[in-house]
């Protein structure tokens, strides 16, 4: 799908502008998210919570990649250049999209299987409980500055935002059950059925860095 940018000028960089920052924001919770998941997992044997912390390490390297795309725009880069930057970011973001995929069903796969449910964790509930809140109001905003930008790339790492929003729902209500009603299939039951739309996101990144379609920016006259 080819995306014509919304805004041109100065209003164009404020827009660039305002995504580095809500990527940068994402990159720094993610980092503060992965080690308190990671710390908090390990101690309660949840594999489930430590996978939700791998995911936030996943999440950081796509922030981090369209943080370096916008900030060559938010410094006025246009033509070729922005238009190569644009293509890196499709393939690394298409990437980790597809290995969250694969995160996913294997976490989902080996819970169903070998009935491994994660331990009670109270500082895992609350911290699905934040991520829940804050993760889609960001995305939205990327998602808005995306549109206004023209940028899949942008797009594709709020959607990824997006799905942390979905996996924070599908940890609390996993330790929220496994806590209170013993309901130790909700967690993988419902991640799995995510994967099919982060296939899908994860493909159309790689197809849209293929085409080249939104991969343009301005052109020089």
């Amino acid at each position: 799908m080819a995306w014509e940018p919304g805004a041109q000028g100065p209003g164009r960089r404020d827009w660039a502008r305002l995504g580095a920052w809500l990527v940068g924001a994402t990159l720094l919770y993610n980092l503060v998210e992965a080690a308190i998941a990671l710390v908090a997992g390990l101690r309660a044997r949840s594999i489930a919570l430590v996978g939700f912390g791998l995911d936030s390490v996943i999440e950081m390297v796509a922030a981090a990649v369209v943080l370096w795309r916008l900030r060559l725009e938010a410094r006025g880069e246009r033509g070729e250049r922005l238009a190569r930057a644009e293509r890196r970011v499709h393939r690394v973001v298409g990437a980790t999209l597809l290995g969250l995929a694969a995160y996913v069903s294997g976490q989902a796969v080996r819970v169903l299987v070998g009935r491994d449910v994660p331990e009670e964790s109270w500082v895992g509930i609350a911290l699905a409980a934040l991520s829940l809140l804050v993760m889609p109001v960001v995305s939205w905003g990327k998602l808005r500055a995306a549109r206004e930008l023209g940028s899949a790339a942008l797009r594709a790492e709020a959607l990824e935002t997006l799905a942390c929003s979905y996996l924070s729902f599908t940890l609390l209500l996993g330790l929220v059950a496994r806590a209170r009603l013993d309901w130790w299939w909700a967690d993988p039951a419902a991640a799995l059925l995510m994967v099919p739309w982060l296939v899908r996101e994860g493909l159309e990144a790689f197809g849209e860095d293929a085409c080249g379609g939104d991969s343009r920016g301005p052109r020089d006259d």
